[in-house]
């Protein structure tokens, strides 16, 4: 097993340079990670605060129209902030339906999220290019890289948006009604950050141009670690959501109030928290409270409302309706013991996504025959499924779609120590590059 890989900007230089055998997208990764790293890191935590609308995906955004335009790439930005760089099309509207092969992934971040997450998947878009031209393979397809914007929804709470709007799955009006933490809406963000958000809505030309598209990310879990495969490929992704509890109680003195006459949602709040803990672990599913807000949000003040958010995910639908429907009667349960109203609200569903079996074939054929005339010979790509949710899974539903994983070593994401090998990155380079030009150049 090789280190972990913090990119340039973290690891010394390896004698030689990039790994042994690598072609010119190594090089290029290595040169677009040093720049790219910088952007939205905190200084404090080491993770990164990447949010829509913000300084620092401006930051991001830039970088990416740099790159495109660096590689003679045609640059554009579709109404929903999608930025987009075509090599053989000077935009969408200049591809036949059918006939894109795409690839990209997300530069945005969860508060304090790691290296990997998204940017792994438009770096690598980017050096498979590279890698392409060396070796001398030329496009019989329009080919494009995306970046989708705000698919951590970190700021306005609901995951995917510039890829939900595209496919219609969240309209204009409900995208209107997005509101940070400070109450800033999300047309707000849009325009101060110069862009129109009463263009934004569903885009089904756009994706009607789109064949195939492939999304690389770093594994979110330790499957490929376990069987000691570099690369894998995505089955399925699991049906998961958002949903928000309310707990109403009633303001009080922490210093003068009887525990015996306090209606305090925060009791409410913690046993529901271990209730969907319990509930996930009988049904073999997931569920997590990651955010709470608190008011009046005082040390010496009993609450008057705590608002935490759930996230669940399950295999099937049937085991996470099983499960939310337990955590939400253990909630109201407790809630009328302790004298609390409680209110659920769903924010955001996906339901389960199985890639299309064709196109998944495809890339295993693809990838089993690149290997086949390389030291070591043909081995199986390992095919998983994900807890994890994806712009591939939105688009899913009307774009013939499918997903690289490269290797974690730890499992772990969503953190400032979300980690990938160096070698496993650069084969994830290759094996993206192979797929591009199985799809798009025969």
């Amino acid at each position: 097993m090789t280190p972990p890989y913090d990119g340039p900007a973290d690891t010394p230089a390896r004698p030689g340079g990039p790994a042994r055998g690598a072609g010119p997208g190594a090089a290029s990764f290595h040169e677009m990670w040093r720049d790219l790293a910088p952007i939205g890191r905190h200084t404090g935590s080491g993770g990164y605060r990447r949010f829509a609308w913000t300084g620092a995906d401006a930051d991001c955004r830039a970088w990416f129209e740099a790159q495109a335009r660096a590689r003679g790439l045609a640059y554009e930005q579709d109404r929903n902030g999608n930025q987009w760089a075509w090599l053989g099309a000077a935009s969408a509207a200049d591809v036949a339906p059918g006939e894109a092969v795409v690839t990209g992934s997300h530069l945005d971040s969860v508060p304090d999220g790691g290296a990997f997450d998204g940017p792994l998947g438009v770096v690598s878009s980017f050096a498979a290019l590279d890698e392409l031209r060396s070796r001398g393979a030329e496009p019989a397809k329009p080919l494009a890289i995306v970046n989708f914007g705000d698919e951590e929804g970190a700021r306005f709470g609901l995951a995917c948006v510039g890829s939900r709007l595209s496919a219609g799955q969240l309209t204009t009006e409900a995208a209107h009604e997005l509101r940070d933490a400070d109450g800033v809406s999300l047309p707000q963000a849009m325009e101060r950050a110069g862009y129109d958000p009463d263009a934004i809505g569903a885009d089904p030309g756009r994706l009607s141009r789109i064949g195939a598209f492939v999304e690389l990310h770093v594994e979110q879990g330790r499957a490929l670690d376990l069987t000691g495969d570099p690369v894998g490929i995505a089955s399925a992704i699991w049906p998961h959501g958002r949903w928000r509890f309310d707990f109403h109680g009633e303001a009080n003195h922490a210093g003068t109030t009887r525990l015996a006459d306090r209606r305090d949602p925060m009791l409410t709040y913690a046993a529901t928290v271990l209730a969907a803990r319990k509930s996930a672990e009988l049904a073999g599913a997931l569920a997590t409270f990651g955010k709470i807000s608190v008011e009046p949000n005082g040390v010496n003040a009993i609450p008057s409302l705590v608002r935490g958010w759930l996230d669940s995910r399950a295999a099937d639908q049937e085991t996470l309706d099983t499960v939310i429907a337990a955590i939400e009667r253990e909630a109201a349960e407790r809630g009328e013991r302790d004298g609390v109203d409680v209110r659920v609200t769903r924010e955001s569903f996906t339901p389960v996504v199985e890639f299309g079996h064709a196109l998944r074939d495809e890339l295993a054929k693809i990838l089993t025959q690149a290997a086949d005339g390389r030291p070591g010979g043909a081995r199986e790509v390992p095919v998983l499924g994900t807890g994890a949710g994806h712009d591939a899974g939105i688009l899913s539903a009307t774009v013939p779609t499918a997903m690289l994983f490269v290797r974690n070593p730890t499992g772990v994401s969503h953190s400032p120590a979300e980690r990938a090998a160096e070698d496993d990155c650069l084969a994830g380079v290759t094996a993206l590059a192979d797929v591009l030009e199985g799809l798009a150049c025969r």
